[in-house]
Formats: C-alpha cells, structure tokens, sequence
C-alpha cells in the first residue's frame, strides 16, 4: 500500500508499517477489522479489480467466510472461494496446483488479487499461488491463528513443503497489506494458541527481553483474549518483525535470527511427518535445545538458559517426543534450507534479548544436546 493510500483502522486499533520501498504495506491490528476487509482489497488491489480469489480451509471459512465475502461484495468485487485441506501435509506442490488450476479455469485476471484467509498453512500456500501465478499477483493476509497475526502473514516468505523438508520450496513475495482481527482467535482451540505464544516468547528472546517479561507477567490476561494486553502482544511482535524485514527483506543477515528454535523445531516437525507437533510447539522444543547449546559454548549464562526453558516451559506443555530417535532428528537437520556450505547455522541467545548466528558449532556438542532434549521430554 502506497504512503498516500493509508487507511485509518477501527478505534483502539494499531497499525505497524512494514517499510520496503515500493512493496511497503501496513499491517492493520484492530477488533472488527475483518468487517472492513473490502475496503483495504479496494485500495490495495485497486479501482479495476473486479474479482477477487479466497483461499482459506472448511474450518475457517464455516467461522469466517461470510463475513470477507460480504464485506468484499460491499465494496464491489465478486469473490471466488477454493478451501483447502487442514495441517502442514496441505501444504504442497499438489495443493498448489490445484490453486493454480482454479485461478486458470476462473481466468483470474493479473491486475486482480487472492485474499488468504486462514493460518500459516493458508498464509504460506496463498502467498507461493500469488508469487507464481502470472509471474505474481498482490494478495492480502487475513491471518486468523496467533502464529499467523504475529509471525507468518508478515515478511513475504511464502513456501510449500517438499516431503524431505520443510518450506523448501517457495518464493518471496509481500503481502500487498495484512489485516489483523484478534477477536477471530475466540475461536482458536487452545492447542493452537499455545503454539502461537512460543513464537510470541521468540521476538522477546531475540529482540526484546521486556516482551519476553511481558509475556510471563500477563500469561493469564493473554489466554483471555484480553484485548489491550492481547493487541499489545501481536503489535509489538508485528514491529519487531517489521524492523528486522525492513533491514534484511531476504535473509541475508539480520533476518535469520527469526529462526531461532527453527533448526531444530523444522526437523522435529519432519521426523513426525508433519502431524504430531504444531510448527510452534516444536519451535518451542528448537528455542530450550538452541539456549541448552548456548549455554554448553559458554556464551549464554546457565541461569538464563534455565530461564529460558521456564518462560518456555509456563506457556504449557508440548507433545512427547521421547521416543524419537535423536539420529534421524540430526540427519533431518542436514536438509535444513539454511545450510550453506555444508555448514548449518543456529541461532543462539547470549541473553535474553539477544541472539547471535553460529555455524561452527562441534557436532558433538549437537549430538549431545538433541539427544538430552529428547530424553527429557
């Protein structure tokens, strides 16, 4: 969205702009804002656009659907809607080609848009149809779990999973704008919101230790769905993510310190193919494993490591993962899209609040502490 075409959100609402030059765009976080989601397709798809393609899943659309639609009718599109499955494993070249052979038979046009309506699995699927479809068209977030308003719907990393990893396979392409409702997470189940705040507790490890104090002080509040400490929560992790995109759009420095708790989080996820953890509950599992190592170089106090495990451990508890076996664990690792050079990098804290990128860690040291976080939980 241009300077110029700003929008002014619903009252108490907050908008966090993410400054790229000509693909800037605002992310608008306000109670009531999905109501308006014709108005900000109108101005960022522009006065010609006469259809506009929905992808979202059964769940969300049942909960949501015709609320988008009907805004969007309002303010004069005709809205196409093709659901999706549920869960990582709907994230793949052959959902994808679906999408595209729905756009195709729609003859969607370039100058209009998709609208991706849905969580990460959405978000990112959504996002990789609308980098290639026509070599690119602009698509709006709607992202409706915690995961998605804090972390994926912002940044334009867009993928599809390859069975011999995660997000291997996708493109960067940002989101024309990102409109934000926290009242849509009354329907979140809890699980879900659980993940969502590892992810939280990770902008607070790596950028800001007074939201990872935030976090732990108003826990209850947040779960409540309290509205000022819950907009807080997703403004200040949209910001942080803001600042680090703005100073590094395609990860060459900076921006991977989002990746903290990934390394290892990515290969739990591919080990147990995708449907024993949530993305954030193995981040939350890949975030105690990278302060565990932190600790075992000796850049990270064992006080704070063992702070960062409780910050962890008070969100609630994660799916076993004992049984795993910690070589397949390491060897997933190897296939991580962040290896450069044989060499894999991790992000490691030095305090809370700040994190340092490694990639010559012993091997033995890995082993070690991988296989100690699977013993312990």
């Amino acid at each position: 969205m241009k300077s110029s075409d700003r929008h002014t959100p619903p009252a108490a609402g907050e908008v966090v702009r993410v400054p790229l030059g000509e693909r800037s765009y605002e992310i608008e976080i306000a109670a009531g804002a999905l109501a308006r989601v014709g108005e900000v397709a109108r101005q960022v798809f522009g006065a010609k656009a006469a259809r506009v393609a929905i992808i979202s899943n059964p769940v969300v659309d049942r909960h949501y659907g015709s609320t988008v639609v009907r805004s969007l009718r309002q303010a004069g599109f005709k809205p196409l809607t093709y659901l999706i499955g549920d869960g990582e494993r709907a994230k793949s070249i052959r959902t994808a080609e679906r999408v595209w052979d729905f756009l195709i038979e729609n003859r969607l046009e370039r100058r209009e848009g998709i609208i991706a309506l849905g969580g990460g699995v959405v978000g990112d699927l959504a996002g990789f149809v609308a980098a290639t479809y026509q070599r690119g068209i602009p698509f709006l977030q709607i992202p409706t779990t915690l995961l998605a308003q804090i972390d994926s719907s912002v940044g334009g990393k867009t993928a599809v999973n390859s069975p011999r990893g995660k997000n291997l396979i996708g493109a960067f392409h940002q989101p024309a704008a990102v409109v934000i409702d926290p009242t849509v997470l009354r329907t979140l189940p809890a699980r879900e919101f659980g993940a969502g705040m590892y992810e939280a507790l990770k902008y607070g490890i790596i950028r800001d230790r007074a939201l990872a104090d935030f976090i732990a002080a108003n826990l209850a509040a947040i779960r409540a769905l309290d509205e000022q400490p819950l907009t807080h929560l997703i403004a200040r992790c949209c910001q942080i993510k803001s600042d680090v995109v703005a100073a590094d759009e395609r990860e060459g420095g900076l921006r991977r310190i989002l990746n903290y708790g990934h390394t290892v989080g990515h290969a739990l996820e591919a080990v147990t193919s995708y449907r024993r953890l949530k993305h954030g509950e193995a981040v939350g599992y890949g975030m105690i494993c990278a302060a565990n190592l932190a600790a075992g170089l000796g850049i990270l106090a064992p006080a704070e490591a063992e702070l960062i495990r409780e910050q962890t451990e008070l969100i609630g508890r994660r799916p076993a993962i004992g049984d795993l076996n910690a070589a397949e664990v390491i060897a997933a690792m190897a296939h991580d899209k962040k290896v450069a050079h044989g060499r894999l990098p991790f992000i490691l804290p030095t305090t809370i609040g700040t994190v340092v990128v490694r990639d010559d860690l012993p091997p033995a040291l890995i082993r070690t502490k991988v296989r100690e976080l699977i013993r312990h939980y």
